[in-house]
């Protein structure tokens, strides 16, 4: 037994409807899944933002630490010179003795500015990565709130219902609905 045209029809056009129905449906969940997925990728984002902040406050603490060990390093070493030349019966608070001494002070600054300095820029270096990642989660932030699920299945439903439109009328002029469901006088 074979189909008539109008079953065939009717058949195209409920065919073409449930793709259409698929389609937004898909659109709805492909849109709900990628809003989810980019808020996921902010909250990443800012975690590694607070990762990134970590590390700088930890260059901080590791430059003040070497600056610690290296004032304790330059005090031992200025009291070894200070006793060696008060051993030699030298006055510490003129000459040589007093160069000597203020030398040893000297390059303490030079280093301890030395090493905060790395710090600093080290740290830097992390607040830099970390206003990286901020920016980078309210971007997606706001790409996910753009994005509207409800709206993307019926734009997508929207579409389809152009094709069925324009297939019914084609199928309807030629009269292929003749006494079908989908007939319009």
């Amino acid at each position: 037994m074979g189909f008539t045209s109008s079953q065939l029809a009717t058949a195209s056009l409920i065919g073409q409807i449930g793709g259409g129905v698929t389609s937004a449906v898909g659109s709805y969940f492909s849109a709900a899944t990628q809003k989810a997925t980019l808020k996921g990728q902010a909250a990443v984002a800012d975690v590694n933002a607070r990762i990134a902040e970590l590390g700088a406050q930890s260059a901080l603490n590791q430059g003040q630490q070497q600056v610690g060990a290296l004032t304790l390093k330059a005090g031992q070493l200025k009291s070894s010179q200070r006793a060696a030349m008060a051993a030699n019966g030298i006055d510490l608070g003129v000459g040589n003795a007093a160069e000597i001494q203020a030398s040893t002070d000297i390059m303490k600054e030079i280093d301890a500015n030395t090493l905060t300095a790395n710090a600093v820029r080290s740290a830097w270096g992390y607040r830099t990565q970390a206003v990286n990642f901020e920016n980078e989660a309210l971007t997606k932030r706001a790409t996910a709130g753009a994005i509207n699920p409800f709206g993307s299945a019926a734009g997508s439903l929207l579409g389809s219902a152009g094709s069925v439109a324009g297939s019914w009328y084609s199928l309807n002029k030629s009269g292929a609905l003749k006494g079908t469901m989908f007939e319009l006088g």
